[in-house]
């Protein structure tokens, strides 16, 4: 499973997910979607990271079915 370090980035970088919606031009609920895997498409280009630091493999096999 796919995970996205959405919110750790944000506090490294001392931002908040309002600070987020507003240069993507999104909502808040939008946003949470992103968060959540729940969309398709995504531009990250205002946290300024690397794939690496931005996705996260939960390797938890119980997830699986």
């Amino acid at each position: 499973m796919l995970n996205f370090n959405i919110e750790k980035l944000l506090k490294k970088k001392k931002k908040s997910k309002y600070w987020l919606c507003q240069n993507m031009n999104i909502t808040n609920r939008n946003l949470n979607r992103i968060i959540n895997g729940e969309t398709t498409s995504i531009s990250f280009k205002y946290l300024d990271c690397n794939l690496s630091e931005l996705i996260s493999i939960d390797n938890d096999t119980k997830n699986i079915s």
